[in-house]
């Protein structure tokens, strides 16, 4: 409950870093495959995962979107972690559980996952 604008400004601020993690640029994007197929497969428990994940770790600078089908249905959901000045990095047959180790392992601690990538593109 609001009770003094203090408490009004704080969530204003929560509610603004919420948005900056879904739009905008940062140092770190992280692309969720969010067509058909990807829903259907799970993509949207991904996105909770990825969120939720970096919630947790109070991790700024990290940029989380959507993007359609690429064609590649049968290795959904999928998604792509872009860092700046570092190659693309596509995992597929992503889960909540592997999302939540993605963002441990690669956006944390810049280690890749190589049994899970599907594809990389400089």
């Amino acid at each position: 409950m609001v009770k003094t604008l203090d408490d009004l400004a704080k969530i204003r601020d929560k509610a603004k870093e919420a948005l900056s993690q879904r739009a905008g640029e940062q140092a770190t994007k992280i692309v969720i495959g969010m067509g058909t197929c990807g829903i259907a497969a799970g993509a949207r428990e991904v996105m909770a995962a990825i969120l939720d994940e970096l919630g947790k770790r109070n991790l700024t600078g990290v940029t989380v979107a959507q993007t359609g089908c690429v064609g590649l249905c049968d290795k959904e959901p999928m998604i792509d972690v872009i860092k700046s000045g570092k190659a693309k990095v596509t995992y597929g047959r992503v889960d909540a559980e592997r999302a939540r180790r993605i963002v441990a392992q690669h956006i944390v601690n810049d280690q890749i996952i190589g049994e899970w990538v599907i594809g990389t593109k400089v």
